[in-house]
């Protein structure tokens, strides 16, 4: 959200407000309603997506065309078509940030679930789906109540590059594949794709397309609601030292760009199926993100994009204000528009479009082109087929918001985020009957405001850390001991170390909040804030037995301390978990649930910081002192590493069958055969010379054996090691994961599918993704096994 329209933010809520379908309403206003309005073609739902946009846009005048030009876009009256609010949020659930959802109707909360750092941290396909499909379900409950539109601008799917970035908590990590797959899953099922055979509201969907509902060549682009992939593309700075979101050039290479930036965008749009596309405020090589025709267009061309393509918010008067890449407003508006950018957040483009068309820097078939992409969305939505209340999905309301299914579906993504990095001695799981009082403390221990980080809207039922753990005690006691998260007096230690020492067990709660990191402020240390260390430190020594620290926050924490300190014998992460984090906490400490997370970042010491923020490079430079970014590409020293996290018992793999060697003779090429022909020796092939790489996949069969006495899931990730045939390529790159359950002193099997051509190539400095011959090293845990690509 930009500086401006967050000094309108109130007042545009109201105003969605005020315009909003009440539920109570007996005449709700809605597109193509009878018996005034039901008669033009764009109403027919028999025809086409685009025969019926492209005849609603020949009904419009100029005037019209260009109010349709913002996320506030202007009824039309005289067609009965009302107001309708772009700009919703839905992160990590339904969330007060944008002006087209409010909580002051029949709906007052919606489920909040961990933010999406702790739930990638599950390594979960099928839950990240079913948290998407919930999250859609309340959205377009909310909808149906005139409480929220239709279109939502979430995932954030940028690559947590840095561990300063204030918005790193809001992305899946910091792994191009599992942002990717985190991306596809969300996005399918927030909108409402891949349900069949998957419950009750596909079948209705069904039934009601069997009755001639639909078209049936348009069924399959039917929407429940609208997701949308951001921020395109290479945003992850906020404000650091003189750099700003606003201003930021990201230089990048061609080879990072392909191989770490691209990806999860690609994914979200080819296999995720995405309907928008939101580009970001920064610049990318010396051009705003909004004016880059050539990303835009790829989007579009190479990748199979159909949808639309917004803003961020006010992004188009950064090209002109902050960047000054134009002189001239017109000049900003003409560039975005003719590089395929569809509407912009804020009102730049209503207020200045009609001086860019009469000075012949725009013409109307550049109006006509966004607003095709902006209403066949609506279109697919819905949004033109009368009614909602007798539509697709319009039996929701606010009996689907909160549910039981729904809050039990949080309170199971935070368990199965959190996790477990030091365990001394098995120290945990505490047994809850001979534990007679138990001792939390810290600012975050008892406070539930910061429970869902960025884009939080109002929870069903938070429960703070504090209240989760007396379910399991007889005695539980409170002490903050900083006043705050930034900790910037000890004045409270006193009374913290007093707390400690009455009880019989004690957890810390420490780490970071929104004070620390959000949208628009970055860190400048990793470090443990203010005096927050000292006060862990203290209470550990002052302890009867090791503390529990509990770690809260998206950012990577340099806490080499308390890892070396034998007076805090467990550490757990649990991000900001959402409303059941208090509750799951409460179960990972006392046993009931057996942690199974892994950290989807690395964490780095307190020495990084003194690499520059705004060097978008991956990989790492010796000559000029630079260890690279990620676990792909670091060289230095880490805190704890990317896929790290322990559990309550001990997992052993056997691999069952893997190929030794893959011939690629017969895949090739016409060119790739004469030149195989003509040089004895290749250490690479170009993927794009490869004419099947389907047909060279294979599987990779594994065991995983619980030879503990718990039982517990365990997220089995497959590394790869490609042979250095070029500076800059991988340390190594996951290529496949999957979390299971296995019983304890039990065994389950998997298999992991290996498509070569996308996890086992790596890309050249040219951004060409080639196939490296030779050796590739597969690893799994403490597992070996090599595999020989030949021609």
């Amino acid at each position: 959200m930009s500086l401006q329209l967050k000094s309108l933010f109130f007042l545009l809520q109201l105003l969605a407000l005020l315009i909003s379908i009440s539920s109570s309403d007996p005449n709700p206003q809605f597109p193509c309603q009878p018996p005034h309005f039901n008669s033009y073609p764009f109403c027919n739902t028999s025809l086409s997506i685009t025969d019926r946009a492209q005849s609603l846009i020949s009904l419009l005048t100029l005037e019209e065309k260009i109010h349709q030009l913002s996320n506030n876009a202007s009824g039309i009256p005289r067609l009965g078509i009302p107001p309708y609010e772009w700009w919703s949020e839905s992160l990590h659930g339904v969330s007060s940030n944008g002006p087209g959802v409010n909580f002051n109707g029949y709906v007052k909360a919606a489920t909040s679930f961990p933010q999406v750092l702790v739930t990638a941290a599950s390594f979960n396909r099928t839950l990240w789906f079913k948290v998407g499909l919930a999250i859609g379900i309340e959205a377009k409950a909310m909808y149906n109540v005139g409480q929220a539109g239709l279109t939502f601008w979430a995932p954030n799917i940028n690559i947590f590059r840095d561990p300063r970035w204030g918005r790193g908590q809001e992305t899946p990590g910091e792994d191009p594949m599992v942002v990717s797959a985190y991306a596809i899953q969300f996005v399918k099922g927030f909108q409402g794709g891949s349900w069949r055979g998957s419950g009750e509201l596909i079948d209705r969907f069904e039934r009601k397309r069997a009755l001639g509902g639909y078209n049936d060549d348009e069924s399959g682009d039917r929407l429940m609601n609208s997701a949308c992939c951001k921020h395109f593309i290479a945003y992850d700075l906020e404000k650091w030292k003189n750099f700003s979101r606003y201003s930021f050039n990201a230089v990048v290479t061609k080879q990072d760009m392909e191989d770490t930036y691209e990806p999860p965008f690609r994914s979200c749009i080819q296999q995720g199926k995405a309907s928008c596309l939101m580009c970001s405020y920064n610049a990318v090589n010396g051009v705003p993100a909004c004016a880059q025709g050539d990303l835009l267009q790829k989007a579009r061309n190479e990748w199979g994009f159909k949808g639309y393509i917004t803003s961020d918010c006010d992004a188009v008067a950064t090209v002109q204000e902050y960047q000054n890449y134009t002189r001239k407003a017109d000049d900003a508006v003409a560039l975005v528009l003719k590089a395929g950018m569809d509407i912009n957040c804020g009102s730049y483009l209503v207020r200045h479009t009609r001086t860019t068309i009469e000075e012949g820097k725009l013409q109307d078939k550049d109006i006509d082109r966004a607003l095709l992409n902006l209403f066949s969305v609506q279109l697919r939505l819905g949004l033109f087929d009368g009614d909602p209340r007798k539509g697709q999905f319009g039996e929701l309301g606010p009996q689907n918001i909160c549910t039981i299914e729904h809050k039990m579906l949080a309170l199971e993504a935070a368990r199965q985020g959190i996790v477990l990095l030091k365990n001394e001695k098995k120290f945990l799981p505490l047994n809850r009957n001979v534990v007679s009082s138990i001792a939390i403390i810290g600012p975050m221990a008892n406070n539930i405001s910061n429970m869902g980080g960025d884009y939080t809207g109002f929870p069903c039922d938070p429960k703070s850390f504090y209240e989760g753990l007396l379910g399991y005690v007889e005695k539980a006691s409170y002490a903050s001991g900083c006043s705050d998260v930034p900790c910037d007096s000890d004045a409270g230690f006193n009374d913290a170390i007093l707390t400690a020492k009455k009880a019989d067990f004690v957890v810390v709660v420490a780490g970071l909040d929104l004070s620390q990191e959000t949208e628009d402020h970055d860190r400048a240390s990793l470090l443990l804030p203010g005096k927050q260390m000292a006060l862990v430190s203290s209470v550990a020594a002052a302890s009867k037995r090791p503390i529990i620290l509990v770690l809260t926050g998206g950012g990577p924490l340099d806490v080499s301390f308390a890892e070396g300190d034998r007076n805090i014998a467990s550490i757990l992460w649990v991000g900001y978990p959402g409303e059941a984090g208090g509750k799951a906490l409460a179960e990972v400490i006392f046993g009931d649930f057996n942690p199974g997370g892994r950290l989807p970042m690395t964490w780095y010491p307190e020495s990084f910081t003194k690499i520059a923020m705004n060097d978008m490079n991956m990989r790492a430079n010796p000559f000029r002192g630079y260890p690279g970014r990620t676990y792909r590409f670091y060289t230095g020293n880490r805190v704890y590493g990317f896929g790290q996290g322990l559990s309550y018992t001990k997992f052993t793999y056997k691999l069952l069958s893997a190929p030794r060697t893959l011939s690629l003779s017969g895949s090739f090429t016409g060119t790739l055969t004469e030149k195989i022909l003509h040089q004895r020796e290749l250490d690479y092939i170009h993927v794009d010379e490869l004419i099947s790489c389907d047909s060279l996949s294979f599987y990779v069969h594994i065991s995983v054996a619980n030879v503990g006495d718990r039982d517990g899931s365990h997220v089995v990730m497959l590394f790869s090691r490609a042979p250095k045939i070029f500076e800059g390529t991988p340390e190594k790159q996951l290529i496949a994961f999957d979390r299971v359950h296995t019983s304890s002193y039990g065994s389950t099997e998997t298999s992991i599918i290996v498509i070569p051509c996308d996890h086992l190539s790596i890309v050249d400095k040219h951004g060409k993704r080639i196939l490296p011959l030779g050796e590739h090293l597969l690893t799994l845990g403490d597992l070996e096994h090599s595999v020989s690509i030949v021609t």
